[in-house]
C-alpha cells in the first residue's frame, strides 16, 4: 500500500518509531507554509530557526534511505495550504493511505480532522512519541478536583518516572527547592558565554522576505545563533550540563542586564521542535548530577527537572484540558491595547526596555522576565490578554501555542480566572528591584508611587488591586495585599490611581 505521511514544522523528531525501518511505498511530506508564517506575525529568528531546522531534517532523513516531498516556502508549487498541500501529493503520487503523528496545535488537531474527513482514502494517526504524558494525562490524574496544583502533579511525574526518588521519596528530602531558586545575581560567579551556532541565513531570509511573509525583530544574517540539527541540539545539552548546570537553580530567576541568558540552557527550541526529546534531557541532566554530586547541588538539578517533567508537561495537559474555550477567556475584563513600544523597545522603563529589547534582538527572554516584567506590566496596564497573546506566541523562537497560550493567558495574565495559577503575578516595582540590576540607571525611582520620576509598577500595582478587588475578594492567597489595600488613605489612592490612569492613557510616552 502506497502511504503519504506528513510531518509537521515541530515534529523533527529522528527518533520516532516510523522511520526504523525504509520503506519503498512510504513517502514523507513536509512544507514551509504561508497557513503557518501568517496566522500571528512571527519574529524572524523564529521563521528562519524552523526552516533551517525542518531542511536539515528532511535531508537527514533523505540520507537515511527515506523518500521526502518537501515544499520550500518559494517553490512556484507549494500551494501555501494544508489540505491543498495534502490533496495535491495524494493525487500526484497516486497515495493509498494518509498517517500523520498528532499535532500539538488545537488548530492543526482540528484541521487535520477536518482534512480525513474529506479524503477517499484511509488514514490513522500516531502519537508524537515525544512526551512524558499524553494528551488527557493531566485530565485524568485531576479528575474530581477544583485545584489543577501543579505540585501534585509534578511529584506524581517524579514517582512515575523515577527521577530523582529512592523508595517514591524524593532525593535530598524535599520535592521542592525554589525557596533556593530566588538568587539575584550579584557577579558572584562567572556566566559562561553562551554556546553559539553559526551560520549563513541571509539567503533564506531573502527568499522568505520575497514571498511577502511579513515578520519583525532583528536578525544577525552571516552569524544565525540557535540549533538547527539534532547534533547541535545535543552538543547544547551536554554544554548546558558541564558549563552552566552548577549555578542554573541557584539564579534561574534572576534578571540581569549585562547578559541575555545567564545560566538557562536555551534548550526550549530543539525540545519544542522535538530535534530532541525531554527524556533525553531529564537523563542526560540527571546523569551528569549523579556523578558531579560534589560540585552540583541538588537545588541546582531540581529546579531544573520540575521545568521539564513539572511544568512543561503540566501546562501541555492544562491545554488539551480546556481548548478550545481557553482561547477566549478574559475573566478580568481587560480590553486595552499593547503599546507601540512593545515592537521597537522604545521606553523609558529600564525592566520594560531591557527585556523588550532582547526579546526583538534575540527571539528569547528567560521566564522570569516574560512573567514578572512584560507580562507584570502587561496585566498592570489591563492589556487585552487577545492581543499579549499573540505577541508572546510571535516574538519567541520557542514559542507554539501548546505552551505558550498556559503560560501567557493562563500563568502571565490571569485571563483563565485561575485555572493555571492560585493568584495574579503582578508586582510593584520592589520585586523587579529585588531580582534585578535594572533599577539602578532607570529614569524612574523605584521606592516612588506618584510624581514624575515614580516607578509606573508602583502606581500601576496598587491600581490594579483596586480595579479588580471584586474579583480577588474571595482569593486567601490575595487577602493580605487586599488588607494593605485598604490602609491606604483615600486621597492618596486617588492621586495614584489618577497617575495610573495616566500611564495606561499613554503608555508610550513612558
Amino acid at each position: 500500500m502506497k502511504k503519504l505521511r506528513l510531518i509537521l514544522g515541530d515534529q523533527l523528531n529522528a527518533k520516532h518509531s516510523w522511520f526504523k525501518e525504509k520503506d519503498e511505498n512510504t513517502i514523507y511530506l513536509m512544507a514551509e507554509m504561508r497557513q503557518e508564517t501568517d496566522y500571528v506575525k512571527h519574529h524572524i529568528q523564529k521563521v528562519v530557526a524552523f526552516f533551517l531546522s525542518m531542511r536539515n531534517f528532511a535531508e537527514a532523513i533523505e540520507k537515511a534511505g527515506h523518500q521526502i516531498v518537501y515544499f520550500t516556502i518559494s517553490d512556484p508549487k507549494n500551494l501555501q495550504n494544508l489540505e491543498k498541500i495534502i490533496a495535491q501529493v495524494i493525487e500526484e503520487k497516486q497515495i493509498e493511505k494518509f498517517e500523520y503523528q498528532l499535532p500539538d496545535e488545537f488548530r492543526l488537531d482540528q484541521q487535520l480532522k477536518e482534512i480525513c474527513k474529506n479524503l477517499k482514502i484511509t488514514s490513522e494517526t500516531f502519537d508524537t512519541e515525544h512526551f512524558y504524558t499524553t494528551r488527557s494525562e493531566l485530565t485524568t490524574f485531576f479528575e474530581g478536583k477544583k485545584i489543577l496544583l501543579m505540585e501534585n502533579f509534578y511529584r506524581m511525574m517524579r514517582k512515575k518516572h523515577h527521577i530523582l526518588v529512592t523508595n517514591e521519596q524524593p532525593i535530598g528530602g524535599k520535592w521542592n527547592y525554589d525557596h533556593k531558586n530566588r538568587n539575584k545575581y550579584n557577579e558572584e560567579v562567572t556566566i559562561p558565554k553562551p554556546l553559539l551556532y553559526p551560520k549563513d541565513a541571509t539567503k533564506l531570509v531573502e527568499e522568505i522576505e520575497k514571498t511577502g511573509v511579513k515578520t519583525f525583530g532583528s536578525i544577525n544574517l552571516t552569524n544565525f545563533p540557535w540549533p538547527t540539527n539534532r547534533k547541535e541540539s545535543l552538543s547544547l545539552l551536554t554544554y548546558f550540563c558541564e558549563n552552566l548546570l552548577e549555578h542554573f537553580g541557584a539564579f534561574q530567576d534572576a534578571l540581569y542586564s549585562n547578559d541575555s541568558f545567564l545560566f538557562h540552557s536555551r534548550l526550549s527550541f530543539a525540545m519544542n521542535s522535538k530535534m530532541i526529546s525531554p527524556k533525553e534531557v531529564i537523563e542526560t541532566v540527571v546523569s551528569y548530577y549523579e556523578k558531579n554530586k560534589n560540585t552540583i547541588d541538588i537545588a541546582q538539578i531540581e529546579g531544573f527537572v520540575r521545568q521539564i517533567i513539572g511544568w512543561r508537561e503540566y501546562v501541555r495537559g492544562i491545554y488539551w484540558k480546556e481548548m478550545p474555550k481557553y482561547a477566549t477567556l478574559n475573566t478580568l475584563e481587560n480590553y486595552n491595547k499593547l503599546p507601540d513600544f512593545y515592537w521597537t523597545g522604545k521606553t523609558k522603563m529600564k525592566c520594560m526596555q531591557h527585556s523588550l529589547n532582547q526579546s526583538l534582538n534575540e527571539a528569547y527572554a528567560h521566564h522570569i522576565q516574560r512573567l514578572m516584567v512584560i507580562g507584570n506590566f502587561s496585566l498592570l496596564t489591563q492589556l487585552h490578554p487577545d492581543a499579549v497573546d499573540a505577541w508572546y506566541l510571535g516574538v519567541y523562537i520557542d514559542a507554539i501555542e501548546w505552551v505558550e497560550m498556559p503560560n501567557t493567558r493562563g500563568m502571565s495574565q490571569y485571563a483563565d480566572g485561575g485555572i493555571l495559577a492560585t493568584k495574579p503575578y503582578v508586582s510593584s516595582g520592589s520585586y523587579i528591584h529585588k531580582m534585578s540590576n535594572y533599577c539602578k540607571n532607570c529614569h524612574y525611582k523605584v521606592k516612588e508611587k506618584i510624581g514624575n520620576k515614580a516607578c509606573p509598577f508602583n502606581s500601576l500595582y496598587w491600581n490594579f488591586l483596586d480595579d479588580k478587588k471584586e474579583f480577588f475578594k474571595n482569593n486567601q492567597r490575595m487577602g493580605m495585599m487586599l488588607a494593605l489595600l485598604e490602609k491606604i488613605k483615600p486621597e492618596e489612592l486617588f492621586k495614584i490611581k489618577e497617575k495610573a490612569q495616566d500611564i495606561i492613557e499613554n503608555p508610550d510616552a513612558y
